[in-house]
């Protein structure tokens, strides 16, 4: 593939908490490009098997069909000629590496979606992440309901044993309602070693 004169692309991107509904936009999306005859790809990364190896689901069990991938150079070999847009869920499970070939992407003149948690267990920035939403024409932060109080949530709480998680485990746990939560900045609670 190489850039074609006039022909830009562009990157967008969703991101917010676990249950904030970031696959169901991206499928949304995807309806959109389906009326409009656009011609995608989806691709997840292989180390997300929480519900399909082949598909992107979303918590209430919608799913589409996807390419699993373990690094973002893996992209290029599955792009067509008359691919128009490339999607990817869960870019917080990719290294930085992504974020060049989003823009490689986009230069040749692809819309490029990406969805993806924002922050970690602990609250802290997911790099990755916050480096797509930097180069991105377009972010949608979305908010999902806190599990205790019922207000709007924007962070990620992990549970371990019903307790919530350490500041020192690992960044990366592949997991689903047993293991997270939604929770409000007032309700969101990490425990520290000196604790």
């Amino acid at each position: 593939m190489e850039y074609v004169e006039g022909k830009k692309g562009w990157v967008e991107c969703i991101v917010g908490p676990m249950f904030a509904g970031k696959t169901e936009e991206l499928m949304r999306r995807v309806k959109r490009m389906e009326y409009a005859h656009k011609k995608y790809l989806i691709f997840k990364p292989s180390i997300d098997t929480r519900y399909s190896i082949s598909e992107i689901v979303s918590h209430n069990k919608k799913s589409l069909t996807a390419i699993s991938i373990s690094h973002g150079s893996d992209i290029r070999r599955h792009l067509k000629k008359d691919t128009q847009a490339i999607v990817i869920d869960e870019v917080q499970f990719f290294d930085e590496s992504l974020i060049k070939y989003l823009l490689e992407y986009a230069s040749m003149g692809i819309r490029v979606i990406c969805g993806g948690l924002d922050r970690d267990f602990r609250g802290l920035a997911f790099k990755v992440t916050g480096e797509i939403m930097a180069i991105s024409d377009s972010v949608t932060k979305l908010t999902a309901i806190c599990s205790c109080c019922g207000k709007e949530a924007t962070m990620t709480q992990r549970i371990i044993d019903g307790e919530p998680a350490h500041f020192n485990d690992p960044t990366i746990l592949v997991g689903e309602m047993e293991s997270y939560e939604a929770r409000c900045r007032d309700c969101h609670k990490v425990i520290y070693e000196d604790q």
